[in-house]
């Protein structure tokens, strides 16, 4: 078998003669790359879906940070300092809870019913922590809109397959990445700037605005799917089981203390271990089956993007060390540190371009070198008292590290749509890339305050343990990526 004709996508009803790895038909409209060209996707047949697909991811991923940012003038306000801990915990969980019943959402109320009810629920908690009268309340707000969020995030991915053709998947996909990317720089800047003049509530007014305008729109450029799917039972046991990892990594990540932080997530991935042995022998499954079939590529490929997404977490921290070892003023350090998620977000724009099997396969390859190698390097790099050209150095080589996620993002996304021929299948598929996303920015954001940690008092040494181990860590994405590019066909089930 030639290994170019693996991951051949889902069968699709055809009137030309399509590439069957690109989905590309000669009538299609090309750029020189071979790609469709951006125009097609932001044109007016498809712009309104566009939008409203990447709004939904925009919104969820805009207030995983906006809260943080504004959360010391709410405290201020409310009181309630003992759970300024809990707002990115709760939120986190909830998204991910949210992710595992998309596909379930989809099969219940269709694509329309599904999105309306994911741009509801994140509006009213939205407006429940605009109006919130005690930091009980905000939290509870920040819950619902966790749920919202999880949502948006997952039909994202899963009503993709239906809202737009075939050959503009990767470009989909490209854009709705791109908006983890642009959400990590725009939430911390977007909260700062409402927390500097004292209106926190104002910025959830206007995500509730924002949402509800997408909420507006969705009937009129969304196609309607079916209802009436395969209902199946919501899979309890590994509900509860990657919920718990994902509280347990959560709270990790704030517990005083590197052996403290260091048992939540060895207790997490203990219950991560129980989740993947209970899916592989249950009928009920957060994860579609051919996850755990034998020489499927899905699990690579999820392991994959887990791994990349794991690398964002870098960007906690980062904005620490430029103040401290680069002598950065706050504002200039909050930027310093997006330079992950720019990187992310730019060159992901350009290797949507990329339809040829073996540049496609190059560059998921490549991502996770990228990533693993601009950590090693950022980690050599670093200084006390650092002089102003090391430090723009250090954006440089943190852009080239985020752009390792850019380059391989989509074309991971596009694997696991098109890693089964059964529709369900594929939208079960799809949903849970918002899953194993949102998981591994939980799970990387907790290992980072365990490194962290273990400089003790001196920034230099939290910067290098942090930086070396994402390096060692991120570095499995290299073994991953290239076992995900070995392995065989779609499912035909």
């Amino acid at each position: 078998m030639n290994a170019d004709d693996n991951e051949r996508p889902a069968a699709e009803p055809a009137v030309e003669t399509r590439d069957p790895r690109t989905g590309y038909g000669s009538t299609d409209a090309l750029n020189e790359k071979g790609a469709p060209p951006w125009r097609e996707l932001l044109g007016p047949e498809h712009l309104g879906a566009a939008i409203v697909l990447a709004g939904g991811v925009l919104v969820g991923a805009v207030n995983i940070y906006l809260a943080s940012s504004m959360l010391p003038t709410a405290v201020a306000e409310l009181g309630g300092a003992s759970f300024y801990a809990w707002n990115m915990t709760i939120y986190l969980v909830a998204m991910v809870i949210a992710t595992m019943l998309v596909s379930r959402l989809l099969a219940r109320w269709g694509n329309v019913g599904a999105y309306l009810l994911g741009f509801a629920v994140f509006t009213v908690g939205s407006v429940a922590c605009a109006v919130s009268p005690a930091m009980p309340v905000l939290l509870a707000g920040r819950g619902v809109q966790g749920l919202g969020a999880g949502l948006l995030s997952g039909l994202g991915f899963a009503v993709i397959r239906s809202a737009l053709p075939r050959r503009l998947w990767t470009r989909g996909n490209a854009l709705m990445s791109a908006m983890y990317g642009v959400g990590n720089f725009v939430g911390p800047a977007l909260g700062g700037l409402f927390a500097q003049f004292g209106s926190w509530r104002l910025a959830f007014v206007v995500m509730a605005v924002v949402a509800g305008v997408c909420g507006v729109a969705v009937p009129r450029v969304l196609p309607r799917s079916e209802r009436g799917g395969a209902r199946a039972p919501i899979p309890v046991v590994s509900l509860v089981l990657v919920t718990a990892a994902t509280a347990a990594v959560s709270v990790a990540g704030v517990l005083p203390g590197a052996m403290a932080m260091a048992a939540g997530v060895a207790v997490a991935l203990l219950l991560v271990v129980g989740f993947v042995a209970h899916e592989r022998r249950s009928e009920l499954r957060v994860f579609p089956r051919t996850t755990y079939r034998a020489g499927s590529s899905l699990k690579w490929v999820y392991l994959t993007i887990g791994l990349l997404a794991f690398g964002v977490a870098v960007e906690s921290f980062v904005p620490l060390f430029g103040q401290h070892l680069g002598g950065l003023p706050p504002l200039a350090a909050g930027f310093f540190g997006a330079a992950i998620s720019l990187g992310w977000s730019v060159t992901q724009i350009a290797s949507s371009s990329a339809v040829r099997e073996r540049t496609v396969r190059r560059l998921r390859a490549i991502g996770p070198v990228l990533l693993a190698l601009g950590f090693l390097l950022q980690g050599l790099l670093q200084r006390d008292d650092t002089p102003i050209w090391l430090v723009l150095v250090w954006a440089l080589v943190l852009f080239v590290a985020g752009s390792g996620i850019g380059v391989a993002y989509p074309h991971l996304s596009v694997a696991a749509m098109t890693s089964t021929r059964d529709p369900e299948e594929g939208k079960q598929a799809a949903a849970a890339i918002a899953t194993v996303t949102t998981m591994s920015t939980a799970f990387g954001t907790a290992v980072a305050g365990v490194l962290v940690n273990l400089g003790g008092h001196s920034m230099l040494d939290s910067a290098r343990y942090l930086l070396f181990g994402f390096a060692a860590i991120c570095a499995i994405g290299i073994i991953t990526a290239r076992a995900a590019n070995r392995s065989g066909r779609p499912d035909h089930s």
